[in-house]
């Protein structure tokens, strides 16, 4: 059974930093791109980070350019995203998912999901 589970989400200020992991079990971890997304109240989910199975290749939306950054472990089969300078609109449901194969946007093509950690920045 293929499980994605997220952490570190929670309360911060704005100028503030969070970390965010994603453990996964159940899968061939190196074989798999790893995004992280997010949903805010009221919008669509959308892809902020992206890193490629073997952490060659990383994608980063505008909006987190230069703020987030993606890693991941694969011996520890881990994705983390150090998240600094967060302002309010970085609040939102943040989801790690995995895709067998290269690094893709489409959100539909990712296989696995987590059920998400909730990141709240106060202004």
């Amino acid at each position: 059974q293929v499980q994605l589970v997220e952490s570190g989400g929670g309360l911060v200020q704005a100028g503030g930093s969070l970390g965010l992991s994603c453990a996964a079990s159940g899968l061939t971890f190196s074989s798999y791109a790893v995004g992280w997304f997010r949903r805010a109240p009221g919008k669509e989910r959308e892809l902020v980070a992206a890193i490629s199975w073997g952490g060659g290749y990383t994608y980063y939306a505008d909006s987190v350019k230069g703020r987030f950054t993606i890693s991941r472990d694969n011996a520890k089969n881990t994705v983390h995203l150090q998240m600094n300078s967060l302002t309010p609109e970085d609040t939102a449901v943040y989801y790690c998912a995995a895709h067998v194969g290269a690094v893709t946007l489409r959100i539909n093509e990712y296989n696995y999901w987590g059920q998400g950690t909730q990141v709240t920045v106060s202004s």
